[in-house]
């Protein structure tokens, strides 16, 4: 996975541990692609400073997810979730390819529907 995209969802699930200073910093420089220059403009600081900010920060967030691991989990359950959506359809099929049981279509309709909220695009 690209750093940035890496370090933005690492912020997403661990911004609000941030300081408000350094959860900005992280935001404008890797969600809406402020440069440092324009970044050190927005917050009245040196561009060292900026950096400095994005590099401490990025470390924090890199370690609280080596620590409890949210991120990791989150994509495992996602990865499971597809799994057990394309299961369900496959189920689904094979029940209106034979002898068609319309409780069985119903639960599994149920389980595709379920499973469509939680899986997250």
């Amino acid at each position: 996975m690209p750093k940035n995209l890496e370090i933005s969802i690492l912020l997403d699930f661990y911004g609000q541990l941030l300081t408000e200073k350094q959860r900005d910093v992280v935001d404008y420089y890797y969600n809406e692609d402020f440069s440092l220059g324009e970044i050190a403009d927005q917050l009245g600081i040196s561009r060292q400073g900026v950096r400095d900010a994005v590099k401490r920060a990025e470390n924090i967030l890199i370690d609280f997810e080596e620590k409890l691991g949210f991120v990791k989990y989150f994509e495992k359950i996602q990865k499971n979730l597809i799994l057990i959506k394309q299961s369900a359809d496959n189920i689904q099929l094979m029940n209106k390819n034979s002898s068609f049981n319309m409780n069985i279509d119903k639960e599994l309709n149920n389980i595709i529907n379920i499973t469509n909220k939680l899986i997250i695009d």
